[in-house]
C-alpha cells in the first residue's frame, strides 16, 4: 500500500497544483508506482470530468474509465496508453492519440501527448507527468480537408513545405495526369519536373518554397506518359494538417488548346475559301457595318481595291445607284438576320451599271458579330431575259395563228413565276402592296396606316425581296399584273 507523503511532498505537490492550475495545457501527475497525484482544470475538461476522481485514482483504473486509440483509430492495448508508456519510462515527445469513455467506439477528443520525468536529486523519477493538448479541432478541420481533397473533382496536390515533397494527390490530378499515388507520393515537386514552361520560373519557384500564394499561371504540367498538358495553376499555403503545406489546384486548358487551334485552322481555311470565292463578298461588323474585309471578286466586281472598302461602312461605299436599296436591305438583315436574293444596281468604280442580286446572313468572325454580303452579277442573265421578253412581245404582236396553249406558255415566259405568290405576302405587306400600286408615296402610307416612315420603309424592303424587285415602278407592275391598285 502507498505510503503518505511527508510534508515536503506535500509542500511541493501543492506548489506544482498551483503552477498547473493557470496552464491552458493538461497536466497528470503520477507517482512512479501508478498513483494519480493531481491533475489540473485543464486536463480534467479534456476527459469530460470535474474532479480528479472522474479520472481514477490509478493508472489502471484510467485505463477501465477510458477508451484510448491510435490517431488513425486503432484502439490500443493497455500497455500501450500514454500513462503505462510513461510509467514503463518510455519517452514519445508528440504523440497524438484519439480519446472516448470506456465502452464508446467513437473518439471524443484528440489528445497530443508528451512525457516529462521529475526528480530532485538527479537520479531516477520522483515524479512523472504527462502533458496534454488537445488538437480535436485541428483534426476536425484536417478530416474535412481530407474529405473536401478527397471529392474535389478539381485537380490538387498537397505539397509538405519543409521538403517540398508530395504528401497527397487528390483523384481529379490522378485523372488529369494517368499517374498512380505511389508515383507521386514522397517524390518533390521539382525533382519530378511536373511543371514546365512557367512565364517566370525563378518567381514561382521561390513562391512555392517561401509557402507564398501563387498567382494563377499557365503550365506545362507532366502526365504519366512523359507529354505535357497546358494547364493553369495557383498555390495556397494551409494549416490545417499535421504539417505545413502548400496546396496547388490545377485546371486543364488542354481542350481549349485544342479547340483554339482548331478555330484558328478552320478560321484560315474559310479566309481561303473567302478570298477564292468566284461571288463577289464583303463582310462587315454588324453594330456599324463597317466593313473589315473584302474579297478577290469584289474587288474585280466593283473596281474597289481593300483601301477604298475597309473602314468604310456599307452604306457609304461608293457602289450604290440607289442609296434607298442600300438602307432598305440593311434594315432587312438587322430585322431578320439574313437577305436573300435581293435585285440592286451597282455602279462600278468607272461607272459601269451592274445589276446583281444580293444576299446577306449574320455570322461571327473572331467573335464579332459580323455580315456576310454576297453580290451575284446577273447583268448578262438580265440583258438576255430582255431580249426574250423583246422577243416574244414581237411574236405576240400577231399571235392570231397561234394556239391558245402556245400564248398561255408565251405568256408564261414573258413573266416567270420567280416571285412569291400573293399568298406568301402578310396582311400588311399586301396592305402596302395596293397602296404602291395606287401612287402612294412612303410618308403617304404612313400617314394613311399610322405608321412611322422607317417602319413603311422596312415593309417594303421585305416586299421588294419578297416579290423579287428592287424598285418602285417594279412592284407597281408586279401588282397590277395581279389585279392590284387597277389595271
Amino acid at each position: 500500500m502507498q505510503t503518505a507523503p511527508d510534508n515536503k511532498q506535500k509542500l511541493t505537490l501543492a506548489h506544482l497544483e498551483q503552477l498547473t492550475a493557470q496552464l491552458m495545457d493538461g497536466i497528470i501527475l503520477l507517482d512512479t508506482a501508478g498513483t494519480i497525484l493531481s491533475a489540473n482544470p485543464a486536463a480534467l475538461r479534456m476527459h469530460g470530468v470535474q474532479t480528479v476522481a472522474g479520472i481514477g485514482a490509478t493508472a489502471d483504473e484510467y485505463a477501465e474509465r477510458f477508451t484510448v486509440f491510435s490517431a488513425s483509430h486503432r484502439a490500443l492495448k493497455r500497455r500501450e496508453y500514454p500513462m503505462f508508456r510513461l510509467l514503463a519510462g518510455e519517452s514519445f515527445p508528440d504523440l497524438v492519440v484519439e480519446v472516448a469513455p470506456a465502452g464508446e467506439h467513437e473518439a471524443r477528443w484528440v489528445h497530443q501527448v508528451r512525457d516529462v520525468a521529475m526528480d530532485d536529486d538527479g537520479a531516477d523519477a520522483d515524479c512523472l507527468a504527462l502533458v496534454i493538448n488537445d488538437v480535436s479541432d485541428r483534426f476536425d478541420a484536417e478530416a474535412r480537408f481530407n474529405a473536401m481533397f478527397g471529392a474535389n473533382p478539381a485537380p490538387a496536390l498537397l505539397v509538405r513545405l519543409s521538403d517540398l515533397r508530395i504528401m497527397q494527390a487528390n483523384p481529379g490530378f490522378l485523372f488529369l495526369t494517368d499517374f498512380k499515388p505511389e508515383q507521386l507520393e514522397g517524390r518533390t515537386l521539382f525533382g519530378l519536373n511536373l511543371l514546365q514552361e512557367l512565364s517566370e520560373p525563378g518567381d514561382i519557384r521561390r513562391k512555392i518554397e517561401g509557402g507564398e500564394v501563387v498567382p494563377q499561371t499557365e503550365v506545362q504540367l507532366l502526365t504519366s506518359d512523359g507529354t505535357r498538358r497546358l494547364a493553369i495553376f495557383a498555390g495556397q499555403p494551409i494549416d490545417v494538417t499535421q504539417e505545413d503545406a502548400l496546396l496547388l489546384t490545377f485546371a486543364d486548358l488542354q481542350p481549349r488548346s485544342l479547340a483554339e487551334k482548331a478555330l484558328a485552322a478552320s478560321e484560315e481555311q474559310l479566309s481561303a475559301i473567302f478570298e477564292m470565292a468566284p461571288v463577289a463578298m464583303a463582310v462587315g461588323r454588324s453594330g456599324d457595318g463597317t466593313i473589315t474585309s473584302i474579297n478577290a471578286a469584289f474587288c474585280q466586281l466593283t473596281g474597289l481595291n481593300p483601301v477604298d472598302a475597309i473602314g468604310t461602312s456599307i452604306e457609304a461605299l461608293d457602289i450604290w445607284e440607289n442609296a434607298e436599296e442600300c438602307i432598305a436591305a440593311t434594315r432587312g438583315v438587322l430585322h431578320d438576320g439574313k437577305l436573300r436574293n435581293v435585285d440592286v444596281r451597282l455602279r462600278t468604280k468607272l461607272n459601269v451599271a451592274i445589276d446583281c442580286l444580293m444576299s446577306a446572313e449574320t455570322i461571327t468572325v473572331h467573335d464579332t458579330p459580323s455580315t456576310l454580303w454576297l453580290f451575284q452579277d446577273i447583268t448578262e442573265r438580265r440583258r438576255s431575259e430582255l431580249e426574250l421578253v423583246e422577243a416574244i412581245d414581237n411574236v405576240m404582236k400577231d399571235a392570231s395563228w397561234l394556239s391558245r396553249s402556245i400564248v398561255e406558255k408565251l405568256a408564261s415566259v414573258r413573266r416567270p413565276g420567280t416571285a412569291a405568290p400573293m399568298a406568301d405576302l402578310s396582311p400588311r405587306e399586301q396592305q402596302i402592296l395596293q397602296l404602291i400600286c395606287q401612287d402612294f408615296d412612303d410618308a403617304a402610307i404612313a400617314e394613311r396606316l399610322g405608321l412611322s416612315r422607317n417602319t413603311v420603309r422596312n415593309h417594303v424592303a421585305r416586299l421588294y425581296a419578297k416579290i423579287g424587285v428592287n424598285r418602285r415602278s417594279g412592284a407597281v407592275v408586279w401588282g397590277r399584273e395581279r389585279g392590284i391598285g387597277g389595271a
